[in-house]
């Protein structure tokens, strides 16, 4: 079987390294590099970002009844893959990118967006923002909604952006969540909560 992207090539037998106890780590291709800078940021968000997905399909897997748990579930497993994929593009400099370095691609942006359209589809039309809630798989998926924006800005911010699929995926990854967070109230029956300016009054 034929892979687009090479396979992982690690052999961690020891966690900790020393390594950052000064400070700083190494991308891909071995440069140093401080932990405080903005790439390293960015991709520590999306790693952040996947533990929240994680998240989300633990909740979905012990909330959701068939077939929904499993469309969701399989959904966003394949979402904790990309984003080691876009992990990977964004923590290796442009010039040690080989043609299989994992990343993220076309297709998977027009996927989310087909994603979109589809469970879009059976969804009330909005009339208002939609507050987190109304159950704990939708919530978590709010969460993994601002986390990816989080990620989208500090990406933004990033004046050396070396991916040019990498914006764009994580822009609509954010709206992906908002929708799925919607599909997952309206598959369950639970009312949306919508925001009420007057409701502090």
């Amino acid at each position: 079987m034929s892979h687009e992207f090479r396979d992982p090539k690690l052999a961690i037998n020891k966690v900790y390294t020393r390594q950052g106890d000064a400070g700083e780590t190494r991308l891909v291709g071995g440069q140093t590099i401080h932990k405080s800078h903005i790439r390293l940021e960015t991709y520590g968000t999306v790693d952040e970002l996947n533990g929240h997905v994680g998240l989300a399909i633990e909740f979905a897997c012990s909330e959701l009844a068939e077939p929904h748990k499993s469309q969701l579930s399989t959904l966003l497993r394949r979402i904790q893959h990309e984003l080691f994929n876009l992990g990977s593009v964004l923590a290796t400099l442009p010039e040690d990118v080989g043609p299989q370095q994992p990343k993220v691609t076309t297709y998977d942006i027009e996927r989310l967006e087909r994603e979109m359209d589809e469970m879009g589809a059976a969804l009330p039309p909005l009339r208002s923002f939609v507050l987190p809630g109304g159950t704990t798989t939708g919530a978590q998926l709010h969460v993994c909604r601002t986390v990816c924006r989080r990620a989208e800005r500090q990406l933004a911010a990033w004046s050396q952006q070396d991916d040019p699929h990498a914006l764009g995926y994580l822009n609509r990854l954010s709206d992906a969540f908002f929708v799925w967070s919607r599909w997952v109230t309206h598959t369950s029956g639970q009312p949306e909560v919508l925001w009420d300016p007057n409701a502090t009054r």
